[in-house]
C-alpha cells in the first residue's frame, strides 16, 4: 500500500507547521525501494551453438550501456540519468531517476570473439557463440 502513497503525502495544509518538507524527506528515505525498480531483468537461452541474452531496457540509450566479457562472465551496465528540462513550468517539487544498474551471467564456455548485440525497442539481445569443447580422455594406469 506505500508504493501508492505519494511522495509529498503531507502536503500543503495537512500539516503545514514548518516541518512539512523534513517530513517528506524522511518518508521518501524510509519508503522501501522495490528491487524491479533498481535493476533491470533478463532471459538467457541457450542452444548447441549459442547462448542469446535478453535484457529489459526501457528509455536506456545505447551509449548508456556497457558490456564486457570477462573470464566467462559477461558483464551488463547500465548508467541512465532521466535529464529533461522545461523553463516554463515551476516546479515545487522535483524528481528525476539516476541509476547505475549491472548483472553478471557465467557463461562456462563463452567465446570471446564474434558476440552481438542489439538494442531494439527497449530490449537488448546479446548473442553469444560457444566454444568448442574438446574432450580428451585418458585412461590412468594406478600405481
Amino acid at each position: 500500500m506505500a508504493g501508492l502513497v505519494p511522495f509529498n503525502k503531507r502536503g500543503r495544509g495537512f500539516m503545514n507547521n514548518g516541518f512539512e518538507d523534513f517530513y517528506n524527506v524522511l518518508d521518501d528515505f524510509f519508503t522501501p525501494r522495490s528491487l524491479e525498480r533498481s535493476t533491470f531483468k533478463l532471459d538467457v537461452q541457450e542452444d548447441e551453438k549459442q547462448y542469446t541474452i535478453e535484457a529489459e531496457m526501457p528509455g536506456v540509450k545505447k551509449d548508456e550501456i556497457s558490456l564486457n566479457l570477462e573470464e566467462g562472465r559477461l558483464n551488463i551496465s547500465v548508467k541512465h540519468e532521466e535529464n529533461t528540462e522545461d523553463a516554463q513550468k515551476n516546479y515545487l517539487h522535483r524528481e528525476r531517476r539516476v541509476s547505475s544498474m549491472s548483472r553478471a551471467i557465467y557463461l562456462a564456455d563463452a567465446k570471446a570473439d564474434d558476440i552481438k548485440a542489439k538494442l531494439d525497442d527497449g530490449v537488448l539481445t546479446i548473442s553469444v557463440l560457444k566454444q568448442d569443447k574438446r574432450i580428451s580422455s585418458k585412461s590412468i594406469e594406478i600405481e
